[in-house]
């Protein structure tokens, strides 16, 4: 368990999901789900393909909109939010398959994620002069120290259509920090990883959330980097929450093992 979380169980809720119930057409993805995240922990959600765990990161960011219950977010309750405005409030997240911009180098993919804290007006990027040019020389700093964070200073002037799969997963990351988040949604970060590459990947979530005290939701099938990385557990089946609690607990409950783990006593 992570410093910040072990620190108290009645930590801050950052994040409140309450009976949320998602719909598509006459295909129920999310039934009746309610669970929080608290501030400064590693909050994983997991449960065989088909769930829901994905379709509960699209309604948390505003890309679903939910047909009943409602998502409250540092204290402030939420029906409808589009991405954008998640974003602008504090929520970033990276995503199953890899949305990067491939022609653009892993410096200008990171600069992506600081749109939203560059605010000169259009004239003055355009003359990219005064005000405009001190602005993103300020932002560039903190990408580069985003850069040194994550150890990809040797491609940061690389297409990261070159990249290998595990770096581009790497530069995903930093453009999610880019944005400075309070809560970070990790979609299957390890997907498609080896074995060495999912060893690099652990250690820096964990340096994200012991380091830089970021809150992370987090989806992920190998339930081994599930029960050393997180700090509580979610289980989804079929739309449905089957268990929630410290990860042991939740690794020993009946429920998960027929549905999703596989092991019969």
């Amino acid at each position: 368990m992570s410093a910040l979380a072990a620190e108290s169980t009645m930590a801050e809720t950052l994040l409140a999901v309450d009976d949320i119930s998602l719909s598509f057409g006459g295909v129920r993805a999310i039934r009746n789900v309610s669970f929080d995240i608290k501030r400064g922990e590693i909050r994983a959600i997991i449960g065989p393909n088909g769930a829901g765990k994905t379709s509960m990161l699209n309604v948390i960011n505003g890309f679903y909109h939910p047909q009943e219950g409602t998502i409250s977010f540092r204290g402030e309750q939420r029906r409808r939010m589009k991405p954008y405005e998640a974003a602008s409030q504090g929520i970033a997240r990276t995503f199953q398959n890899v949305a990067l911009f491939r022609g653009m180098t892993t410096l200008d993919n990171i600069m992506a994620g600081r749109t939203l804290k560059m605010h000169r007006g259009f004239f003055w990027q355009c003359l990219h002069w005064g005000p405009a040019l001190k602005e993103e020389v300020e932002n560039r700093h903190k990408v580069e120290e985003i850069i040194d964070f994550l150890e990809i200073q040797a491609i940061r002037k690389t297409p990261v259509g070159r990249l290998p799969y595990g770096l581009q997963k790497r530069v995903e990351l930093a453009r999610a920090l880019a944005m400075e988040p309070d809560l970070l949604l990790l979609d299957e970060p390890m997907a498609g990883m080896n074995l060495e590459e999912k060893e690099d990947m652990s250690r820096f979530i964990l340096d994200v959330n012991q380091q830089l005290g970021t809150t992370i939701a987090l989806i992920e099938h190998d339930i081994g980097v599930v029960m050393d990385l997180s700090d509580r557990v979610v289980v989804l089946d079929h739309g449905e929450k089957i268990a929630d609690g410290l990860p042991a607990e939740v690794q020993a409950n009946q429920d998960v093992i027929d549905a999703y783990l596989g092991v019969s006593h």
